[in-house]
C-alpha cells in the first residue's frame, strides 16, 4: 500500500479539528499513489481526502498545486477543492510532512479504456486547458525537454541494463526530439499526467480529475500528447486508432487545435513517450527491492516511443480520418 507516512489518531484529529468539517469518524489509507500519501478520511461532514506531500514533491511547488485545483473548480472543471483551516490556509502540516485536505470525487478509474472514454477525456482536457488561461501562477514543466538530458545522465551508464543499447536509444531520441522540438504553440497550464487511474467515472459518464501534483506551463498540445500515449495504446502496445480518434474529436469539440499544433502531434507524442521512458527507467534502476511501490516497467513506453517514430502526420492518429 502507498502509504509512506502513517499518522495517529490523536494527532489527525488535532488536525481536521482546525478544518471546520466536524469530528474524525474514521480513516483508511489509500493504495493507489505513488509521489504522495493519500488517505480517505470521514467526518461528520462527509468524506474528503487527505494527502501528506513526500520528498519528491517541493513544498514550494504546493501552493501552486492548491491554487490551480482552487481556480479550475471554480470554472466549473470537475476536481478536488483544496478546504480551508481556520486560519484561511489549504495547506497544514501533519506527521512532519506538509498536508492538504481536498473534497472527495465520487467515481472510479477504467482499467480497460474505450472510445466513448477517450472522447469524454478529450472534452475534460480542453475544458482544463481553456479554464486555466487565466490562472495566474507559473509552474516550469521541469519534466520537460529541458529537463531529459539532465535525467538520462543520472542512469546513462546503467541503462543497459534494462534493454540492451537502451542507453544509444534514448541518446539518438533526445537529439532528434530536440532537433524537432516546436518553438511556438498555443501554451498554458497543463495537467501532465493524465493517465486513466487520474481520472474517474460514474458508469461511462466522466465524473472527476485529480492528482495535478505534475502541472505546469507547457504547450497545450503536449498534454493531449501525454493522453495519446496514456489512453490510446493496447496491451500490445499497437495504437487503437479508434481511441485516438475520439480522443482528439473529443478535444477538439471545445478547444480546435491550431494547424501548427496538428503538425506537431507526432513529435510531441514522441517526446511525451520518451519522457515516460525517461522517468521509468530512473525509477526502474533505483527504486530498492521491498519498496510499498512497484516501479512501472519502461519498455511500456519504449515500445510507444518506436510507433511514434513511425507517425509522420496527424493522420497516424486518425486513421486517415478527420478528428
Amino acid at each position: 500500500m502507498a502509504v509512506y507516512t502513517e499518522v495517529n489518531d490523536e494527532e489527525l484529529e488535532t488536525f481536521i479539528a482546525d478544518y471546520g468539517v466536524g469530528d474524525l469518524l474514521s480513516y483508511k489509507g489509500i493504495a493507489e499513489g505513488v509521489e504522495n500519501t493519500n488517505y480517505i478520511v470521514h467526518t461528520r461532514s462527509g468524506p474528503l481526502i487527505l494527502t501528506l506531500y513526500e520528498k519528491r514533491v517541493a513544498r514550494g511547488d504546493l501552493p501552486f498545486f492548491l491554487n490551480l485545483m482552487k481556480h479550475l473548480s471554480a470554472r466549473g472543471v470537475p476536481c478536488p477543492l483544496p478546504v480551508t483551516n481556520s486560519h484561511g490556509e489549504m495547506l497544514g502540516e501533519l506527521a512532519g510532512r506538509a498536508a492538504a485536505l481536498v473534497t472527495f470525487l465520487e467515481g472510479f478509474w477504467t482499467r480497460r479504456p474505450k472510445a466513448e472514454h477517450c472522447v469524454q477525456v478529450g472534452r475534460a482536457l480542453a475544458e482544463l486547458h481553456l479554464a486555466g488561461l487565466d490562472f495566474p501562477m507559473h509552474r516550469t514543466n521541469a519534466l520537460g525537454p529541458a529537463g531529459w538530458r539532465p535525467l538520462f545522465q543520472r542512469f546513462q551508464d546503467r541503462a543497459d541494463e534494462i534493454a540492451p543499447a537502451l542507453a544509444e536509444t534514448i541518446a539518438r531520441e533526445l537529439d532528434e526530439v530536440a532537433g524537432a522540438w516546436p518553438q511556438a504553440l498555443p501554451s498554458g497550464v497543463i495537467h501532465a499526467d493524465l493517465f486513466p487511474d487520474n481520472v474517474f467515472f460514474i458508469g461511462e459518464t466522466l465524473s472527476g480529475l485529480i492528482d495535478f501534483y505534475f502541472a505546469c506551463n507547457d504547450f497545450l498540445a503536449y498534454d493531449l500528447a501525454i493522453c495519446l500515449n496514456a489512453w490510446c495504446f493496447e496491451k500490445n502496445y499497437e495504437l487503437n486508432t479508434t481511441k485516438s480518434r475520439a480522443l482528439i474529436r473529443g478535444y477538439q469539440s471545445v478547444r480546435p487545435l491550431e494547424p501548427a499544433e496538428l503538425d506537431a502531434l507526432p513529435v510531441l507524442a514522441r517526446g511525451a513517450a520518451l519522457r515516460f521512458l525517461l522517468t521509468r527507467a530512473h525509477d526502474w534502476l533505483n527504486t530498492p527491492p521491498g519498496a510499498i511501490v512497484k516501479p512501472h516497467d519502461p519498455l511500456d513506453y519504449l515500445r510507444r516511443l518506436r510507433f511514434h517514430r513511425t507517425i509522420t502526420s496527424v493522420a497516424g492518429y486518425t486513421g486517415g480520418n478527420e478528428a
